[in-house]
This record gives C-alpha cells, sequence and structure tokens, in this order.
C-alpha cells in the first residue's frame, strides 16, 4: 500500500449538538415562513439570494476559516453539522455550497491577500456564487486531457476553450477553473495545468445550458473566447495545478452531500408506511438506515481527517463513490418497498412525485464530483493496486 488507509472511529461531541439544535429551529423558521418546501426538490427558487443571506448572518458560511476573512474559527465537525441539516431539509443551499465547501478554502490557501479581503467575507456573508471549471468536452473526467488553453500576454492571460457539466455557472459570479498553460509531458501527464479565478461578469464567457430530464437549470457549457485574466488570478504555483485540485477534491467528495441527494425519498417512504410497517417494509428500511448510518460514520471521519489538516483523498473518494451508488439505487429501492404498502391516496401523491424527480436526478450523480470509474482509479492508485 502506497498510503494507509483508514477511518478514525469519531464521534461528533456536545457543541455540535447544541448547533444542530440552532439549525434545525432556523429551517423550521424558513420553511414556516414560506422560503421552500422540503416536499418538492424541483423548485424555481433553487438559488435563493435572501436564504443564502440570512444563513450568512448566522455565522453559517466559512465556519472554519479564519476571523480576519470574516469566518468563524470553528471546526469542521460544527461545519459537518450544518450541511447535514441543510441536506436533510432539502433546503436552497445551491447558491452559496460550492463557494462555501471549496473554492473558499482554495482562495484561502492560493489566493493574492487583496483577492482574500475582498471575496472571502462576501462568501461568508452569502453574497456570491462560485461555479468549478475542470471538466470538458471530448475528455470526460480526464482532466489531464483538458485543452482550453491560458496563453500569456501583457499584464494576464488570454482564455479560450470550453468546460462542461458547470453546475450553476449561469448564475455564478466566480469559477474557480484550471487551464493548460504549458503540454503535458510523457513522463508526467499531469504537468501544464494552472489554476485560476475567473470573474464570470466579465468579457469573453459564454454560457449555454445543458438540458435536464429533470427541468431544473444546473449543468452549462461554458465557451471562453479571448477571455482576458490579470496575473493575480493565477492560484498557485504555474504548471502545478493538479496537486491543488486534488486537496480540492478532499473537500467536494467527503461531505454528507454525497449521500443525500435523493434522501428525500426515504423518509417519505418512512411517512407513508406508517408507525406498524409490515415485516417486508420495515426489514428493507432498517438494511437502507443502516447502509446510511455506515456511510455517515465515514464521511464524518473525513471531517475529522480535515480538521486534523490532512488530506484524505482516497477516504474521500471511497465515500463519494460508496455514497452516489446508494443515493442512486435509492429510488428504485424505495419505489419496491412502497409497492404493496397500503395508504392514503394524498401520501402515495407524494411519495410518486418524489420518487419520479429523484429517478430522474439520479444519473447526474455520478457525473458530479467524478464518476465511478475516476474514483476507484484514485482509490486503486491509494492502495498501490495499480
Amino acid at each position: 500500500m502506497t498510503a494507509a488507509l483508514r477511518f478514525d472511529p469519531i464521534r461528533l461531541p456536545p457543541e455540535c449538538e447544541v448547533l444542530r439544535q440552532e439549525v434545525r429551529a432556523f429551517l423550521a423558521e424558513e420553511i414556516a415562513a414560506g422560503t421552500f418546501d422540503p416536499h418538492k426538490p424541483l423548485r424555481e427558487d433553487a438559488d435563493a439570494p435572501e436564504f443564502s443571506r440570512r444563513v450568512g448572518a448566522r455565522g453559517w458560511l466559512g465556519m472554519t476559516w479564519p476571523k480576519q476573512y470574516g469566518g468563524h474559527e470553528r471546526t469542521f465537525l460544527e461545519r459537518y453539522v450544518v450541511t447535514e441539516e441543510m441536506r436533510v431539509a432539502n433546503a436552497p443551499v445551491r447558491r452559496f455550497f460550492v463557494a462555501d465547501r471549496q473554492s473558499g478554502p482554495v482562495l484561502l490557501k492560493y489566493a493574492p491577500e487583496h483577492i482574500k479581503m475582498d471575496i472571502l467575507p462576501r462568501i461568508c456573508r452569502g453574497e456570491v456564487c462560485f461555479a468549478i471549471g475542470m471538466s470538458e468536452p471530448n475528455s470526460g473526467s480526464d482532466l489531464f486531457a483538458a485543452k482550453t488553453k491560458a496563453t500569456k500576454t501583457d499584464g494576464g492571460w488570454l482564455i479560450n476553450g470550453s468546460k462542461v457539466w458547470t453546475t450553476s455557472a449561469h448564475m455564478a459570479d466566480y469559477m474557480i477553473a484550471i487551464f493548460r498553460t504549458s503540454p503535458s509531458t510523457k513522463e508526467n501527464r499531469r504537468h501544464g495545468l494552472t489554476q485560476f479565478l475567473v470573474d464570470m461578469k466579465k468579457p469573453g464567457i459564454t454560457v449555454n445550458p445543458i438540458g435536464q430530464i429533470t427541468g431544473q437549470r444546473e449543468f452549462n457549457e461554458v465557451v471562453f473566447t479571448d477571455h482576458f485574466l490579470p496575473d493575480d488570478h493565477m492560484l498557485g504555483e504555474l504548471d502545478s495545478a493538479w496537486k491543488q485540485a486534488t486537496s480540492e477534491l478532499a473537500f467536494e467528495r467527503s461531505g454528507p452531500e454525497r449521500f443525500l441527494e435523493t434522501y428525500y425519498v426515504l423518509t417519505e417512504l418512512v411517512r407513508t408506511v406508517g408507525k406498524s410497517p409490515d415485516t417486508r417494509s420495515a426489514e428493507g428500511i432498517g438494511r437502507l438506515v443502516a447502509q446510511l448510518h455506515t456511510m455517515r460514520r465515514m464521511s464524518v471521519s473525513v471531517a475529522g481527517m480535515l480538521q486534523a489538516g490532512r488530506e484524505p483523498v482516497v477516504e474521500a473518494s471511497i465515500v463519494k463513490d460508496i455514497g452516489t451508488i446508494w443515493e442512486q439505487q435509492l429510488p428504485h429501492r424505495v419505489r419496491e418497498l412502497a409497492a404493496f404498502v397500503e395508504a392514503d391516496d394524498s401520501n402515495h401523491t407524494t411519495l410518486d412525485e418524489m420518487l419520479a424527480f429523484a429517478t430522474r436526478t439520479a444519473p447526474k450523480l455520478t457525473i458530479q464530483g467524478g464518476t465511478t470509474e475516476v474514483l476507484r482509479g484514485i482509490i486503486a492508485r491509494g492502495l498501490g493496486l495499480r
């Protein structure tokens, strides 16, 4: 083995449970006020800018960051609790989630001081939205094959090419993207990629929607045509983006959002079968809850590793791989368990609507955060199997 694979048995401390009750009370107030409906995953309010600002005002964005940048210097485990409660409630987190989860930490580590002082406090206030520019047309999930080019020019770089599967690019204020600044080499395919901060409101950027069967506007193609980036928007080292992106992906792949995206069908199934389920339903629900609990323990463990300053790339990939498979299969398993349940028509109608949406959204879960094939390659490499 080239890496020690380990999931430490971490328990959430008491302050996390206090925080959990605060988040639940906040979400209950938002639901009562009509901000969102937890039973409707398909909705037009998914970006919810005012909700994002209220979350920021509570101090739940940039929770682990230094106070000088608007952060709150709390723990990764506390941030985990907030994320978990938001996802379980099906809250409209799209506007702030990527910025809080991974773009902010990248800026903290690699951006010039004046950019950190400008953007990070606005992320903490819930005022800005970020997208991630990694995947490209004709290269699938092979980031080493990226061809979108950054060409050096006076005072900066000219960007030409395109990114694809770019979540929330149509409403993003910024993107953190990987562009090719020099060719790769036979010895090192990872060479030649550099990370940049992109201002999505500047000229030379076209955002084209990618239609989804759910009817949501989420994925996009982003085309760059002589888009100018100033020198100070380069993040980290020239031609060395891959090692930076690797640590970024540990943030992206390990959270509870990687197994809770279709979770609402499980809670609706429990509500539908009622307090006295038959043996078949009880056994099926028990298995699903046991699997969920196991994934949650693994995910909390990764949060603990991040808190300790480690980069659990392999462990995060395992969480994402297992979580994606589970949340993709969940709608089908729930449909099987609900098939013979006797419930009133209103309960069945709600569950049927949720299942229809969850089934349509399930295919995209493999794309976001890395495909199963790529993740298993990372895991195999980390275990010394390839």
